[in-house]
């Protein structure tokens, strides 16, 4: 396979199918009252921060994208994945410096998972930002076998690592293989609210018991209250460095 990865704003055709892509995503994911502050705008505002690859076997279908906002420079907060879209939109609203920027999401097609598209699309971000002039790509990484361990505290997934000194967590592998350096834990990097019946909607899950709920594909146990009538999930994430030359 030979990838084709530019930006949005240099392939503005992909902007229609964008969010069309096949993707394995959970359904509360997309429930995060913050992402409002980016995906409406992500073609127009950010288009120069969006990647989009597609391949030369089927030219012009979306093969993954990768999404990435300016923020101002400081601290990672930990928030983080919240932190860095609300400072990148007030910052832009304000007209305030925006010198750092955080990568949001590398999302490869469904049926091309497990092919090495990631690493180039991590690999591509790193290579744009350096082109943008930042000297650093930060990321608020959600490991991607961390759902397999709801209960174990992130601070300690994070830095568990194999006998090679690489990180246990394929997805952390990548970045750290790409040159990222694990820096820190976010621990509530997505805060996603909701009544028991949103909740039911969008895992299919009964949730008609107070206490922490374990959700599929949820990196840490969702936490309800039935006589409040809400549940709310905090995600922990973990904050990766690229430094770029």
């Amino acid at each position: 396979m030979s990838l084709r990865i530019t930006t949005l704003a240099e392939r503005p055709e992909f902007a229609s199918a964008l969010w069309e892509m096949d993707h394995s995503w959970r359904v509360f994911m997309f429930n995060d009252p913050i992402a409002d502050l980016f995906y409406p705008v992500a073609a127009t505002d950010y288009a120069d921060y969006v990647l989009v690859a597609d391949d030369d076997t089927e030219p012009g279908r979306m093969v993954a994208r990768g999404c990435m906002i300016p923020f101002p420079a400081g601290d990672l907060p930990d928030d983080g994945w919240d932190g860095v879209i609300r400072q990148g939109w007030l910052a832009r609203k304000l007209d305030r410096p925006l010198d750092a920027v955080s990568a949001l999401e590398a999302t490869v097609r469904t049926d091309l998972l497990g092919t090495g598209v990631s690493p180039m699309m991590v690999a591509a971000m790193r290579d744009h930002a350096a082109r943008l002039g930042f000297r650093e790509l930060v990321a608020p990484v959600r490991p991607n076998q961390k759902h397999l361990e709801p209960h174990t505290p992130m601070t300690e997934y994070a830095f568990r690592s194999r006998e090679d000194g690489l990180p246990h967590d394929a997805w952390l592998r990548v970045h750290v293989r790409a040159g990222g350096e694990i820096v820190k834990v976010a621990p509530r990097s997505m805060v996603i609210p909701g009544t028991l019946a949103e909740w039911r909607e969008w895992t299919g899950l009964p949730f008609d018991r107070t206490g922490p709920v374990e959700v599929p594909g949820a990196l840490s146990p969702v936490y309800c209250d039935v006589a409040q009538d809400h549940a709310v999930y905090i995600e922990p994430n973990v904050w990766v460095s690229h430094r770029l030359g």
